[in-house]
This record gives C-alpha cells, structure tokens and sequence, in this order.
C-alpha cells in the first residue's frame, strides 16, 4: 500500500507523523470519501510530487474517478482563490468593493457532495493560510451539517500531510 510506502520512508525524527498517518487513515469520523479525498487534496497542495503519488495510488482504491477531479479541482481553485483572497485583505478596504473577476465554477458543480469538496477546500485553505476562505468554508460545511470534530478531523489531515511533504523535501536534500 502505498500509504505504508510513505510511512516506512519516514525517518526516527518523524515517528510522530508516521503514527499520525496510521492513526488518521483509519479514522471514523470521515466517510470514505470524506477522508481520502481529504487526504488526497492535501497531497496535491503540498505540491509534493513524491507525497501526491504514494497518496494518489491508495485513493484510487477508495475514491471514484469524480471525486478524484473534485479533490484536484478543490487544491487547485483554493491555490487560486487563497492567493487572491490574502492579497484582497492586505491590500484593505480600498479593494473591498473591487470584482473579484475569477471564475471557479467547480465550486457550485463539483461532482461530488457540496459538504465533501468544501470540506477539502477547507483542507486546502488551511494549507495555503488563507484565514478567509478556511472560515468560509467552515462555515459552509457546517451548514451542510457536518460537525466541528470531523472539520478538526481535515485540519489534522492536512497538517499531517503538511508535515510529511517537508520531511520528504528535507531527507531529498540530505
């Protein structure tokens, strides 16, 4: 499994990790989809090519070939909107009003449930640090009735995830 090909590539110093890893892939507070999409999302805004193969070969196992667009489309249209949302705020109130003028049309038509591909949007945006669009889509999901646990659940995916990409970047440079 290529989930176990990450963990054992991970060095002493990372044993919390490779334990977080093992703890979070078995986690019940996501469905399925929930959780390797959550998953995946996160691999892919690490822009970690190692970190996004080892975890796109197990999502496979899970995820339809929908909701592994929608896990892409959520990185790659957080990447997007998580840039332009920070600079909107530290360019201040002069650009409240200004058009965003960028299309995201995944969003409203993702092919998988709202609540799933804004839970990995939110995923994303923690990734990025984009407070904006982390609280929007907390609230969005939410709304859609999820709960906080299972959107700390993401959170710990994603900074997992995070983490795991960095220490694949360190031991590549040793």
């Amino acid at each position: 499994m290529s989930l176990d090909n990450l963990k054992s590539s991970l060095p002493e110093y990372a044993k919390d990790l490779k334990l977080n890893l093992g703890t979070l892939s078995r986690s019940t507070l996501l469905n399925e989809q929930q959780l390797w999409g959550t998953f995946l999302a996160s691999a892919a805004a690490t822009r970690n090519e190692a970190v996004l193969s080892e975890i796109m070969d197990e999502a496979k196992q899970y995820l339809s070939e929908e909701a592994i667009n929608a896990a892409f489309g959520a990185a790659s249209v957080m990447a997007m909107n998580n840039v332009a949302y920070r600079a909107k705020n530290w360019l201040g109130d002069d650009y409240a009003q200004v058009k965003f003028g960028l299309r995201m049309n995944i969003i409203s038509k993702p092919g998988v449930e709202k609540a799933d591909f804004e839970l990995w949007s939110m995923a994303v945006s923690t990734i990025n640090g984009c407070e904006h669009c982390s609280v929007a889509h907390d609230n969005t999901v939410r709304a859609e009735g999820l709960t906080k646990e299972q959107v700390w659940e993401a959170v710990r995916i994603a900074a997992t995830i995070t983490g795991v990409a960095q220490v694949v970047e360190i031991e590549a440079a040793r």
